[in-house]
C-alpha cells in the first residue's frame, strides 16, 4: 500500500519527469556491478574539532576551553592515533575505525570560503568553484559514467532528491510512511484519474509497486509512525535494507540537519554530543540492515563548511572553513586519520578563527568515485567536477 503524501508527489515528480528523454520510473532493476556510494550531508556545518578532536595538539586545550574533550575518563575522548580522538558519543564509527573499516579526514573543505550555510551546500552539492557556478549535482552528473543512468540506480532519501541529486539524469526518492493509508476506494479513483494519462498511469503503478517493496523492507511498521524528528535510526535503517536487495538502487544520498551549534554546544555532553550520538546510532542501523551488502559499500559524510576553533561567547561556535569529513564502510581501507595538520596557534589560523582547508572536498569525492565506483579520470575532470584540477585525487581509500 502506498500513502496520499507518496501519491501526490509521485504525481509531481511524474509531471516534472515528462521535460526529460524518458519515462520517470521507480522499480529497480539490476546494475552493472554490485558497489553501493551513498553520501550523507550533515547540514548546518559540523564542528570537526568536536567530532575528531586533535588533543594531541599543545594548544587544543587553551583554545577549545570549555569546550575541550578530556582524554580520560568516564567522559573521555576514543583515542585513534595517539593525536586525534573521537568525540565519546561516536562510539560504533570507533569500532568501524579499529576494525579499518573509518577513515577520518582533517582541515578539510569545498573551494567555499565564506560563511553562509545556502552558498555553502550550494557548493557542496554542485561541485562548483564558487556558488551558482553550476545548476545541476555532481553525484548526478556521475550516474551516467556510473553506468546509473535510467533513473531507477540512484536513491535520496527525501521527499524530492536534494540539489546534489538532481539534474539531467533521472533519480528517484522514497521516505518511509508517516501518513495513514488511503483506501482501496481512493486508489481506485486515483487510477481511473488517470487511466488514459501513459505517463501519470505508469508513474502511479510503479510508485505502488515501489512502496510495497519498501514496506515490506521497512519490517517494523511501528517505527514509521507519527514522524521521525532528531531520530535518524529508521530513515538509515530502511534505506540500507533497500540497497541490500539484490536488483536494489546502488547509490543514496541521506541527509541529517541540526549542526549549526552556535550556543550551548556542549562538550561530552549537550546538544552536539547527542547528534552525534543520534548519527552513530543511525550508521550501526544502517550497516545492520544492509549485512553482507556492507562489505561492498562506502559512505561519504561531509558538511558544507568547518566552525571556529574558540568558542563564542554563547558555548558554541561560528561559521568557519575548515572542518571534518569521514569515508565509512566494509569497502573502505580505513584506521587511519588523513589530515595536512598545521596546528591550533594563532599564526595557523585563517583569518585569526577558523582552520585552513588544506584539502579539497572534492578530492576525496573522485576518489571514491573513481576507486570504488569505476569513473574514469576523464569523466572525473570533464564531466563531474569541472575546473577541478587543482584537487588531486587520493589514494588508497577503498579496500
Amino acid at each position: 500500500m502506498t500513502t496520499r503524501r507518496h501519491v501526490l508527489s509521485t504525481m509531481l515528480a511524474a509531471g516534472a519527469s515528462s521535460l526529460w528523454d524518458a519515462p520517470f520510473g521507480f522499480a529497480f532493476a539490476s546494475v552493472p556491478g554490485d558497489r553501493r556510494l551513498v553520501v550523507v550531508i550533515l547540514r548546518g556545518a559540523l564542528d570537526g574539532l568536536a567530532a575528531v578532536p586533535p588533543y594531541g595538539d599543545p594548544d587544543y586545550t587553551n583554545v577549545r576551553g570549555a569546550l575541550a574533550l578530556a582524554k580520560d575518563g568516564p567522559a573521555g575522548l576514543h583515542d585513534l592515533d595517539g593525536f586525534f580522538g573521537l568525540h565519546p558519543a561516536l562510539a560504533n564509527l570507533k569500532a568501524y575505525y579499529d576494525a579499518g573499516q573509518l577513515a577520518a579526514f582533517h582541515n578539510i573543505c569545498s573551494p567555499y570560503r565564506d560563511r553562509s550555510h545556502f552558498d555553502g551546500q550550494n557548493v557542496l552539492e554542485t561541485g562548483g568553484i564558487a556558488p551558482n557556478a553550476l545548476q545541476d549535482g555532481w553525484l548526478n552528473r556521475a550516474l551516467a559514467p556510473m553506468g546509473l543512468k535510467d533513473g531507477t540506480r540512484a536513491m535520496a532519501v527525501a521527499q524530492t532528491p536534494p540539489l546534489l541529486l538532481s539534474g539531467k539524469t533521472q533519480a528517484t526518492s522514497w521516505m518511509p510512511d508517516v501518513l495513514p493509508e488511503p483506501d482501496e476506494a481512493f486508489l481506485a479513483r486515483v487510477k481511473s484519474l488517470y487511466a488514459n494519462d501513459r505517463v501519470l498511469e505508469s508513474a502511479l503503478a510503479s510508485a505502488l509497486a515501489l512502496q510495497a517493496r519498501s514496506q515490506g523492507a521497512m519490517d517494523d511498521p511501528a517505527s514509521r509512525k507519527g514522524g521521525y524528528g532528531a531520530n535518524l535510526s529508521p530513515l538509515f535503517a530502511g534505506a540500507g535494507k533497500l540497497l541490500a536487495l539484490d536488483d536494489g538502487p546502488r547509490v543514496a544520498v541521506l541527509d541529517a540537519s541540526g549542526w549549526d551549534t552556535h550556543v550551548n554546544e556542549g562538550a561530552a555532553d549537550g546538544q552536539l554530543a547527542r547528534r552525534l550520538q543520534a548519527l552513530d546510532g543511525a550508521l550501526d542501523a544502517f550497516k545492520t540492515s544492509l549485512g553482507p551488502a556492507w562489505g561492498k559499500t562506502a559512505v561519504v559524510i561531509a558538511t558544507e563548511f568547518g566552525r571556529t576553533v574558540h568558542p563564542n561567547g554563547n558555548g558554541g561556535t561560528d561559521h568557519g572553513t575548515g572542518g571534518a569529513a569521514f569515508l565509512l564502510g566494509g569497502a573502505v581501507a580505513g584506521g587511519k586519520v588523513h589530515a595536512q595538520w598545521t596546528g591550533l596557534h594563532a599564526g595557523a589560523l585563517r583569518d585569526g578563527r577558523d582552520q585552513p582547508a588544506q584539502t579539497d572536498l572534492r578530492a576525496l569525492f573522485k576518489t571514491v568515485l573513481a576507486e570504488h565506483m569505476g569513473v574514469s579520470r576523464t569523466a572525473l575532470e570533464g564531466v563531474v567536477f569541472p575546473d577541478s584540477g587543482a584537487a588531486r585525487p587520493l589514494t588508497g581509500l577503498v579496500a
